[in-house]
C-alpha cells in the first residue's frame, strides 16, 4: 500500500518538475513574442500550454481519486492525516505549545510590504485575511510562508494511549500553523485562511566569465533558482476569486495573456510530493519485501579482483545485481599498492558516498584520481558542487568546467601496473555511480580488462579533460556527440540491407527517450523495408507505432514497475552476425548533440547471450507493460489465453544471478 502512495508522490514530483523546467521554458518564449510553433511541434508555446492543461486537469482528478482509496486503507494500518478539529483538546494544547516553543520563533512574521521573491518554491502556505484597525484598509491580506523546510510538512499527533502505539498520526504542518495564526498575529482579528503553492522556474541561465571559476558562476547561478519566476500557482477550491487575482498578483507575474492557464484549483492535499515521508514509516508489511542483489562468487569482496576482470568481463545488471561489486572494485583500487590511477565521471552522487569515500582514500593513499563531476546535473547542482570541494580538498582533480555541454557517460577507469606494464580496466554503465539509484533503477553496468576497450576509454578520459567535443573517433566506443548517432543511423541501414539480402532482419532498443528525428525516420524505413522491430521505452517516444505502410512492423512497448527502468540496449541481428551496444545514451536530440555519451559493442559472446535473455524479458511483459498505439496512447499489455503471464521485474528478483550462469567459462 505504501508502495502506491510512493508512486502517487512520484506523480506528484514528476508534474512539479514540468513545470520547473518544459512549462517555464515555454512561458519565456511566450514572453519573448514567440508565436510560431516551435522546432518538432505544429503548436506554437500557447497553444502546447493549453493543450497540457486539458491534459494535467484530468490527471489532478485522478490523482485525487487515487487518494481517496488510500486514505481509508491507509487509516486501517493506522496511518492518518487529522486536521486540528479532528484532535482531542489535549493533542491540541500539546501541539499548541510545541508550535508556540519550536516553530513560532523561526517563523517570519507577515506584513503588507511582504515581498514576491521570499514565498518559496513548492512550499505550501497561507493567505489569511485579517481585520485589524490599526492596518489602513478594513480586511488586510498577509501570506504567511510555513517553515517546512525545518519541520518537514508532517507534524506527528501526539499518542495518548499505549494501546494506540502502532498507529502513525500527523497534521499538516501548514493546518498547524493555521490553528494557531492567533500566535503569530496577536491582538488581530483572522477572518479566513486559505492554502496556496507557487511552483518557480527552475531552470537556471548559465553564463561563463573568463575571469570567474565556473564552480563560483554555478553557486550564483543555482542561488538565483529561489528567485525564479512564477511557472505555476496552485489555490485550494474554497478560496474566493477575489483573493486568487490578489494572490497572482502578488506572487508575480506569470508571463502569459491568460495566467489562467497555469492557475490550479486543488481539492487533494497540496504537495504530493513530500508523501515521499510515509516510506519513512515502518511499515514493512506495507511495502515492497526488501531483497539483496545476487553477488557473482569471483568479484566477493575479499577475492583478488582485478585477476577475476583480467580472465573474462562481467555485465551487471542492478538493482538485481548488487553495485557493492563496483564498491568493492573502487575500494580495492583505492588500497592496491600497484593501482596508480583512477579515473571516474560522476553526475549524480548520494549522500554518505562510499563511492566518494572511495576516491578520497585512493588520493590519500597516492593514487593520482581524476574525477569528472557534472555541476549541471539537473536538482543536483548544489550537491555536486559539494563533492566536487570536498574532492578537490582531498586531493583529487576535478573536472567540471564543460558549460556548454553536459559529461552524461558512465565511465570510470583504474590503471595498474603489472610485470612492469600498464594494464586498464575500465567500466561502462547506464547508471549513476550512486549506491542509493543502483537500488531502485534498472541500469546494466559492464566490467573489462580487454586492451583495446580500456585503452579507447582512457584517450576519452584524455579528450575530456581538454575539449569533449573532440572525442573519438574509436573502433568500440560509440561517443556523442561527435559520432554516436551516425553510427547508430549506419547500423539501422546495414540491418535494413542485410533484411534485404537475407530475410529476417531484426532491432530490439530498450531506453528511456525516442525522440531523434532522424532516428525514428530511419527505424520507419527498416519497417517499410519489413524489419522487425522491438522497442522497450520507458518515457518519451514520439514514434508512433502500427501505422500501414509505415510502421506495422514496430512493437512499442512501455514498462512502470517497482524499479524505474533505466538501461540502454540496442540489439542488431545483423543476419545473425549479431551485435548489441550498451551504455548510457537515449535516442534523443540532448543525448546525440549536448552531451557526452557513450556506447559501446558487447565483445563476448556469453555476455551478448545473457543480455538477450533480460531484453527477452522484458518484451514479454505481460504484467506491467504498456503498448503504445498508433493515436499516442498506451493500453495496458495483458496475458493472452494461455500465455505465461511474465512480471518481468519479479522474474529477474526471483532468478537474479540465471544471466550469469552461461557466461562463466568454468
Amino acid at each position: 500500500m505504501l508502495e502506491r502512495v510512493k508512486f502517487l508522490a512520484i506523480s506528484g514530483s514528476n508534474l512539479d518538475e514540468f513545470f520547473m523546467t518544459r512549462a517555464s521554458v515555454l512561458e519565456e518564449q511566450i514572453e519573448r513574442g514567440d508565436f510560431e510553433p516551435t522546432p518538432g511541434s505544429r503548436m506554437t508555446p500557447l497553444q502546447q500550454i493549453k493543450v497540457t492543461r486539458s491534459e494535467i486537469l484530468p490527471l489532478l482528478k485522478s490523482q485525487l481519486d487515487c487518494w481517496d482509496q488510500l486514505a481509508p486503507l491507509l487509516a486501517q494500518e493506522g496511518i492518518r492525516i487529522l486536521e486540528p478539529k479532528d484532535l482531542s483538546e489535549r493533542q491540541n494544547r500539546i501541539l499548541r505549545d510545541y508550535f508556540q516553543r519550536e516553530i513560532l520563533p523561526v517563523m517570519k512574521k507577515p506584513n503588507v510590504e511582504y515581498v514576491a521573491p521570499f514565498i518559496s518554491n513548492l512550499h505550501v502556505n497561507l493567505l489569511v485575511v485579517v481585520d485589524d484597525p490599526r492596518m489602513k484598509e478594513a480586511l488586510t491580506k498577509l501570506l504567511v510562508e510555513s517553515p517546512s523546510d525545518s519541520f518537514g510538512r508532517f507534524v506527528n499527533v501526539p499518542l495518548l494511549n499505549e494501546s494506540h502505539e502502532d498507529e502513525s498520526n500527523f497534521v499538516l504542518l501548514e493546518d498547524l500553523v493555521a490553528a494557531n495564526l492567533d500566535l503569530l498575529l496577536p491582538s488581530t482579528k483572522i477572518v479566513s485562511h486559505h492554502k496556496f503553492r507557487v511552483t518557480r522556474n527552475a531552470e537556471i541561465e548559465v553564463r561563463p566569465d573568463k575571469d570567474t571559476d565556473f564552480l563560483t558562476t554555478m553557486e550564483l547561478s543555482v542561488r538565483q533558482r529561489r528567485y525564479g519566476r512564477p511557472a505555476r500557482l496552485e489555490f485550494e477550491s474554497g478560496m474566493p476569486h477575489h483573493l486568487r487575482d490578489y494572490l497572482s498578483r502578488s506572487v508575480g507575474s506569470i508571463r502569459l495573456p491568460s495566467p489562467e492557464d497555469v492557475h490550479y484549483e486543488i481539492d487533494a492535499p497540496f504537495g504530493l510530493v513530500d508523501f515521499w515521508r510515509f516510506l519513512k514509516l515502518n511499515k514493512p508489511k506495507l511495502k515492497d519485501t526488501p531483497f539483496n542483489g545476487y553477488i557473482i562468487p569471483e568479484l566477493e569482496q575479499g577475492k583478488p579482483i582485478f585477476g577475476e576482470i583480467a580472465a573474462r568481463d562481467y555485465a551487471l545488471y542492478h538493482p538485481y545485481d548488487s553495485f557493492d561489486m563496483v564498491v568493492n572494485l573502487l575500494e580495492d583500487a583505492a588500497t592496491d599498492p600497484d593501482v596508480t590511477d583512477v579515473y571516474i565521471t560522476l553526475y549524480r552522487i548520494d549522500p554518505d558516498s562510499p563511492v566518494i569515500s572511495s576516491l578520497m582514500k585512493a588520493a590519500s593513499n597516492g593514487k593520482s584520481v581524476t574525477a569528472l563531476i557534472e555541476l549541471k546535473a539537473k536538482f543536483d547542482e548544489a550537491n555536486n558542487m559539494k563533492y566536487a570541494k570536498l574532492l578537490t580538498g582531498a586531493g583529487v582533480k576535478v573536472l567540471y568546467n564543460f558549460p556548454k555541454i553536459k559529461v552524461h557517460a558512465k565511465l570510470a577507469l583504474i590503471v595498474r601496473k603489472e610485470s612492469n606494464k600498464s594494464v586498464q580496466y575500465s567500466h561502462i554503465g547506464s547508471g549513476n555511480y550512486n549506491s542509493v539509484t543502483t537500488r531502485i533503477y534498472g541500469d546494466i553496468g559492464y566490467l573489462t580488462a580487454n586492451p583495446e576497450i580500456s585503452g579507447e576509454v582512457l584517450d576519452l578520459f584524455h579528450k575530456l579533460t581538454t575539449d569533449p567535443r573532440k572525442a573519438g573517433p574509436y573502433t568500440h566506443l560509440l561517443v556523442a556527440p561527435t559520432s554516436l548517432k551516425s553510427e547508430i543511423l549506419t547500423r539501422i541501414d546495414r540491418e535494413i540491407k542485410v533484411h534485404e539480402e537475407k530475410r529476417g532482419g531484426y532491432l530490439a532498443f530498450k531506453m528511456n527517450g525516442l525522440v531523434d528525428k532522424k532516428i525514428i525516420q530511419a527505424l520507419y524505413r527498416a519497417s517499410q523495408a519489413g524489419v522487425r522491430i522491438d522497442l522497450n521505452v520507458r518515457g518519451l517516444c514520439c514514434l508512433r507505432p502500427g501505422i500501414p505502410g509505415v510502421s506495422e512492423n514496430i512493437r512499442v512497448v512501455s514498462i512502470v514497475g517497482r524499479f524505474l527502468e533505466h538501461a540502454r540496449i540496442y540489439y542488431f541481428k545483423n543476419g545473425g552476425q549479431e551485435e548489441v551496444l550498451l551504455g548510457s545514451s537515449d535516442m534523443m536530440p540532448r543525448n546525440l548533440e549536448k552531451r557526452v555519451e557513450v556506447l559501446f559493442s558487447v565483445p563476448d559472446p556469453a555476455i551478448k547471450s545473457s543480455i538477450l535473455r533480460i531484453l527477452d524479458i522484458h518484451l514479454r511483459d505481460n504484467v506491467k507493460a504498456r503498448l503504445l498505439l498508433q493515436d499516442g496512447t498506451y493500453q495496458r499489455v495483458k496475458p493472452q489465453l494461455g500465455e505465461e503471464i511474465v512480471d518481468s521485474q519479479i522474474w529477474l528478483i526471483n532468478n537474479r544471478g540465471a544471466w550469469h550462469a552461461n557466461t562463466n567459462p568454468a
